[in-house]
Formats: C-alpha cells, structure tokens, sequence
C-alpha cells in the first residue's frame, strides 16, 4: 500500500494501480523499455492491473513478463468498461493511469487519476479528468515510488 497524507487535499492509501496500455506503457503497441524495472518495483505496494483495447493486438506478448494482470476490454464500450473496471476495484483505493478518450471516466472515478503524455497526447477529456499531467511514463513512476512528489504536487 501507498499512504500519504497531503494538506488540504486528504490522506491517499492506495493499493491498486490500473494503467492504460497503448499510449501510457506502450508506444504503438511496443513496452517502453524502462517499464519492466519500474513496475517490479511497484508491485511490492500495489496490485498492478493493464486494462487495454489492445488495438495492436500486442499487449498479452509484450506484458508476459510483467507482475501485472492483463483485462482485455471489448471493442465496443471501452470508457463505460473502463470506469466500471474501477469501481468494481472499489475507487477509493486504485490509481488510474491512462492518455485516450477511453481512459477519461477511468481517471475521474479512481482516487486518483494520471493523465500521461508518452508521446501520442492525451485526449481533452482525460486531461480534464485527471488528478495529475505528466508528459513520460518514467514521470509516473516517479511519483508513485516516491510518494512526497505527490503531496508537492497535489498539497493545497
């Protein structure tokens, strides 16, 4: 679990994290390379969920080797798949990690929600839903292994 308390915001405890694949840890269906190590390492303090379309039909190859389990969502009804996804997690203790269309509701419904530029943008929609923008998947991990960038950004 990750807990922190940041003034005027509330106190976090997180223990699910849920991230988009394509856009988010893969960039035209390929892993980014610095996210096997870094998701090691945050699955000691959250149970690691990838909630994709898989448009490049790709993700079940590429995360194979990942502490992570793989949701396909159906082609159709992605954001309404996605946002349920969460709250059958129970909200309040999943971060959601996503940049399409699809991820909008996902990002608005989780405790906390992370809009990542990896390269291919992020759809208005999601910006506007999310907690937190950070262009780069490393910047993701960042904060969530060091959890007091969280309260720098997110303090009242």
């Amino acid at each position: 679990m990750i807990e922190v308390h940041i003034p005027s915001y509330g106190v976090l405890k997180l223990k699910k994290a849920v991230f988009d694949f394509n856009g988010t840890l893969a960039n035209s269906g390929v892993l980014v390379d610095s996210v096997k190590n870094a998701m090691d390492e945050l699955s000691k303090s959250l149970k690691i969920y990838v909630l994709t379309g898989d448009t490049f039909s790709s993700a079940s190859s590429q995360l194979e080797i990942l502490p992570c389990d793989i949701v396909i969502a159906p082609k159709e009804n992605q954001r309404e798949f996605k946002k349920s996804f969460i709250y059958e997690l129970g909200c309040s203790d999943v971060v959601a990690i996503g940049n399409g269309r699809n991820d909008a509701e996902m990002l608005k419904s989780a405790a906390l929600g992370i809009a990542v530029d990896n390269g291919e943008g992020i759809a208005v929609q999601t910006l506007l839903s999310a907690d937190i923008v950070v262009y780069g998947i490393d910047s993701v991990f960042e904060l969530l292994l060091n959890p007091t960038k969280l309260i720098a950004t997110l303090r009242g």
